[in-house]
């Protein structure tokens, strides 16, 4: 580690197998353990914990007291080399927990790039979240969780294990999350219910009048069917009826493709609620 290239304090505890990229700056009081990797350009703050297989990239900034890599909080996990992987840009605020995989869910935890962690935060063991994601305060993630690129998460939320989050999904602050949301959604309440489709997020990354209009017939047909003939239809058929119906467009086969693949089943829509509200 050439003092030019970076600047650890003093204080700070680096260990000597651990791999420091040019520009990365470690800050007083922290802890960098065995097999840890880290990129260019990254900001450690005081006081900060990384350990365990952990491989974080470039240009990310990490505030003071947050741990990273310790040990998942699974009481099945027995010291197995499973890894925390973490992309470039991203923020990671005060005292914000992100953990490793297991061997009883692929060995890896994985976040990708330009995602905000805001204080007290939780990433469980084994999983995955893409990027320009926001989770806000103490919302928590547990393990095996799946969040698509662009979701925002309020304050306070749980999401519970297994559940998936669609692209550009929107969870209300306090929400507990237990069946996956699909992409460009609201979702609030305990438990969570759909609201309605994320429009002004689906305007924020690039989606268009078409986009929302053809996305507003699928969420209609699919949650508020009306007429005696649609609502007598069972959930999954008017699904197959929402995949003739988007054609090609692709935000439409995002979200039909999603709840298909859904296995822990989709949250209820709330019926007081029209879509694209």
């Amino acid at each position: 580690m050439s003092e030019v290239e970076t600047s650890i304090h003093p204080t700070a505890i680096i260990d000597p197998s651990a791999s420091i990229g040019p520009g990365t700056s470690v800050g007083p009081y922290s802890i960098i353990g065995p097999h840890v990797v880290l990129g260019e350009n990254n900001k450690i703050g005081p006081h900060v914990v990384i350990e365990g297989r952990t491989y974080i990239g470039d240009g990310n900034t990490v505030y003071q007291f947050a741990s990273i890599g310790a040990a998942p909080q699974d009481l099945k996990y027995r010291g197995e080399p499973s890894e925390l992987r973490i992309g470039s840009g991203n923020i990671v605020r005060e005292n914000v927990t992100l953990q490793p995989g297991t061997a009883g869910g692929g060995m890896l935890t994985s976040i990708a790039d330009h995602n905000l962690f805001m204080a007290n935060t939780h990433v469980g063991h084994d999983s995955h979240v893409g990027s320009r994601c926001v989770i806000a305060n103490g919302a928590a993630l547990a393990g095996h969780v799946t969040v698509e690129d662009g979701v925002i998460i309020g304050g306070l939320s749980g999401i519970h294990q297994f559940v998936k989050l669609g692209r550009v999904a929107m969870i209300g602050a306090g929400a507990m999350v237990a069946q996956d949301i699909p992409p460009y959604c609201m979702a609030q309440g305990d438990r969570a219910s759909i609201q309605g489709l994320n429009r002004v997020g689906l305007e924020r990354n690039g989606g268009t009048r078409e986009d929302l209009g053809v996305l507003r017939e699928v969420y209609r047909l699919i949650f508020t069917p009306s007429g005696p003939e649609a609502k007598a239809k069972v959930f999954k058929d008017r699904v197959a009826q929402a995949r003739d119906l988007v054609g090609t467009n692709e935000r439409g086969l995002q979200f039909v493709s999603f709840i298909e693949a859904s296995q822990r089943g989709i949250a209820p829509h709330h019926r007081g609620v029209s879509a694209g509200e």
